[in-house]
């Protein structure tokens, strides 16, 4: 099992830094504005080229950090997706599956895309007594990702005895990857699909 990386607030500098490669040339680290570089080289799509699989992420066990936010944002070589939570550590399994399915029903949730991810996170999205940390305003659109280059949607799949789950949309099934970090206020999953293989 992939052991799971935790650092400190005085390291997520160094560690963002890390995993914002290999795009020194990031358009937008979080949110929905900006976009890639336009006039993309033969360098920059060399660049792009990933040592990443598209098998299973997973790392940690439960926790009861709830999550509290779903950001996103596009580089140059790859979407991000972060999962903000109101703890430490996170635990987490990541894979594409051929259907996502919602918490405690089973039932499919309906996503564009080529290939879809299961994101779940071993932790809940409400507090001790039982009140939302997360309370999406679309369930279907968690973040507004309709410009993405990978992305092509993040939907809302619950939160069950404890696990939270997304489903996120693909343009087709793509390399990602999955980090925790760790900071003074919490902590974040943090999920890049590429651009290419």
């Amino acid at each position: 099992m992939k052991r799971f990386s935790t650092i400190t607030a005085a390291g997520v500098v160094a560690t963002a830094a890390v995993l914002a490669q290999p795009s020194a040339g990031m358009a937008a680290s979080a949110g929905t504005a900006g976009g890639t570089a336009a006039g993309t080289t033969a360098g920059t799509a060399a660049a792009c080229s990933t040592p990443w699989g598209s098998t299973r992420e997973r790392a940690g066990a439960m926790s009861e950090a709830p999550l509290t936010d779903v950001r996103a944002g596009r580089h140059a070589c790859f979407d991000r997706l972060v999962f903000d939570l109101d703890g430490s550590p996170v635990g987490y399994r990541v894979r594409y599956v051929s259907s996502v399915q919602q918490e405690g029903s089973a039932d499919a949730v309906p996503l564009r895309g080529g290939a879809f991810l299961r994101v779940t996170l071993l932790d809940p999205a409400y507090d001790a007594d039982g009140e939302a940390t997360y309370d999406p305003a679309d369930e279907r659109e968690l973040v507004q990702v309709g410009s993405f280059r990978t992305l092509r949607q993040v939907a809302w799949a619950g939160s069950f005895e404890g696990q939270t789950t997304i489903g996120v949309g693909v343009r087709a099934r793509l390399p990602f990857r999955a980090a925790v970090l760790t900071t003074a206020t919490g902590s974040k999953l943090v999920v890049d699909v590429a651009h290419r293989w």
